[in-house]
């Protein structure tokens, strides 16, 4: 068998004709090629052929392919100029699945819950500076509750000089690299040059180095502390310690909180901006969902709200239509391996196309329309709904996002109606390595 043989059928374009239509179109790049080739197709050239699969049996066999076979961590080597080389998203076997084990606790059960009320809280405030009837911003609002979110829950800074300047420096890189300009260099190789401060990479550089100093001076001290009774993620992520009783180092600490910085905070916002967008959009999905929140009463308990029928099927509906990331971790074939019929062969990169399994008419009747209901009516395999990745290397952070989207949801809807100012529907854009709402799209919140 030659190597053409072992391939699904795909576009013969040159690569940076097609890499210009990824970065620009990112849902028409997929939708369009699907439409053409089907289930299965692959993209770039015979050196390094990227093929893309969105069947679940594809999927399932995907994620449960032995590490022998596949590779996920390599794929994300791009982002170590961010994440640094110890980061989840880059580690592969005993390494992956040790710093998965000392990170995974803080995200679950109790601990988690006790978040609650921290989420809810910043969430007030930041309503509290909307005008009622005045227009605002409403990523850059959804985004302020993430990031106040994260670095009280995961740094454990609730206020002070500390937090001012590691807001303020985060805000500005992540607003960068969400620009068409970043997103551009993000996967045009020859556009990361340092040329000095004033380059658009050589600032990117140096506002990390900036953050990284804030990082450090804050382990440093969090380390000098004793008796500490810190429930935040860092203070808990410092007292771990692996089957060899070892802790994390401080260099693996550091890579680790940009990696929740980075997944955990534009992914909410992004999600967020959509439900609004998605419940202002449709009438009868905000009547039934303000219906279920009158149901509450004052002051409910968070785990009360988290378990809400209605808000989490619109929650999953909205990770549905327009998942934040357009597909999952790339894998790649270190021995041969059959999927749907095709023998890749090593070197191969499989692409496993969330956005696509999303769309699946068989598995989602009418997949463009939102319908909250679907969730209610049915349970998805993880192989046919998957927002947040598969196997081994789905987002530890999973419960975590969607029990903060919930709770801001429904602390926002409980005193405000919040309405689109441009009434015509949006698609997404690209944003950085995200897909997300139009950046500025505004919306008018109103007192209920």
């Amino acid at each position: 068998m030659t190597l053409d043989r072992t391939l699904p059928d795909g576009p013969k374009m040159p690569v940076f004709l097609r890499l210009i239509k990824f970065v620009t179109r990112p849902i028409d790049y997929v939708e369009d090629f699907a439409k053409i080739y089907g289930d299965s197709f692959t993209v770039g050239g015979r050196k390094t052929p990227l093929v893309y699969f969105s069947q679940p049996e594809a999927l399932q066999a995907i994620f449960a392919a032995d590490a022998n076979h596949l590779e996920a961590g390599g794929g994300n080597s791009g982002l170590s100029f961010l994440l640094g080389i110890n980061s989840l998203l880059a580690l592969e076997g005993d390494r992956h699945q040790r710093e998965r084990q000392l990170l995974t606790p803080p995200f679950h059960g109790e601990r988690m819950r006790a978040y609650g009320q921290i989420i809810e809280e910043i969430t007030q405030q930041v309503i509290n500076e909307w005008k009622p009837g005045k227009s605002f911003n409403v990523r850059e609002s959804m985004q302020e509750i993430s990031l106040r979110v994260i670095l009280r829950v995961v740094f454990g800074l609730d206020e002070g000089e500390k937090l001012q300047q590691l807001r303020q420096k985060i805000s500005s890189l992540l607003e960068f690299l969400g620009s068409p300009l970043l997103s551009f260099a993000l996967f045009f190789g020859f556009l990361q040059k340092d040329l000095g401060a004033w380059s658009p990479w050589g600032w990117v550089l140096r506002q990390i180095k900036q953050i990284d100093e804030l990082v450090y001076a804050l382990i440093k001290e969090r380390r000098a502390e004793v008796n500490s009774n810190r429930q935040d993620i860092l203070s808990l992520m410092m007292s771990a310690r692996d089957e060899n009783n070892q802790p994390m180092t401080d260099v693996e600490l550091r890579d680790e909180l940009m990696t929740l910085l980075i997944a955990g905070h534009e992914t909410t916002a992004s999600a967020l901006t959509w439900a609004l967008y998605w419940i202002d959009r449709l009438p009868k999905v905000q009547e039934k969902l303000l219906s279920e929140l009158k149901t509450l009463g004052e002051n409910p308990d968070p785990s009360i709200i988290a378990r809400l029928p209605y808000l989490t099927a619109v929650c999953q509906e909205t990770l549905r239509i327009y998942p934040i990331a357009l597909n999952a971790f790339p894998r790649r074939v270190k021995s041969a391996i059959e999927i749907m019929g095709y023998k890749l062969e090593p070197g191969t990169v499989i692409i496993p196309s969330i956005y696509l399994a999303h769309h699946r008419e068989e598995v989602y009747p009418q997949p463009n329309e939102f319908k909250p209901e679907r969730f209610l009516e049915k349970q998805f395999s993880p192989y046919e709904y998957l927002p947040f990745g598969g196997g081994t290397r789905r987002c530890i952070g999973m419960a975590f996002a969607q029990y903060e989207m919930k709770l801001v949801l429904a602390t926002i809807l409980s005193r405000f109606q919040v309405s689109s100012v441009n009434k015509r529907p949006v698609r997404p854009v690209r944003r950085g390595l995200t897909l997300a709402a139009p950046a500025g799209m505004r919306m008018v919140a109103n007192l209920i």
